[in-house]
């Protein structure tokens, strides 16, 4: 699976980045939102974590879901009231986590948000929407 990790906090971004390589992910990262839509106009990511300030964060993520990519994306934010997330998911986020957080729940947000094999299994090929 292949993931963008967009944080405008490079530690963070590399931190993260560093943990879901070790996860087996393969993972790009941007460190602001004018490079996403280059990256995702490849086609070959399948989940969006985004840690961008409240305002910029949500209106990428109005785009990058207005844009059609099929993506899934995966919010972080500081602000973490049910407003915020509910907000956060109003914007077209998949899921929202809180920071700080705990690298096993992203983890398995994460491969939550991935493709699924659909059908007889995974000799079918065929991945669900």
């Amino acid at each position: 699976m292949r993931v963008l990790v967009v944080d405008d906090e490079e530690l963070m971004a590399g931190a993260i980045a560093e943990g879901l390589r070790q996860e087996s992910f393969a993972v790009d990262v941007a460190h602001d939102g004018a490079q996403v839509p280059a990256e995702l106009a490849t086609g070959s990511h399948d989940v969006l974590i985004l840690g961008l300030p409240r305002a910029h964060g949500d209106e990428l993520c109005r785009r990058v879901v207005a844009a059609g990519t099929g993506v899934r994306v995966l919010m972080l934010t500081v602000f973490v009231s049910e407003a915020d997330r509910a907000a956060a998911l109003g914007a077209g986020a998949d899921d929202c986590l809180g920071k700080p957080f705990v690298f096993a729940e992203l983890v398995a947000r994460v491969r939550a948000l991935g493709p699924r094999l659909v059908g007889t299994g995974a000799a079918t090929g065929h991945r669900s929407p």
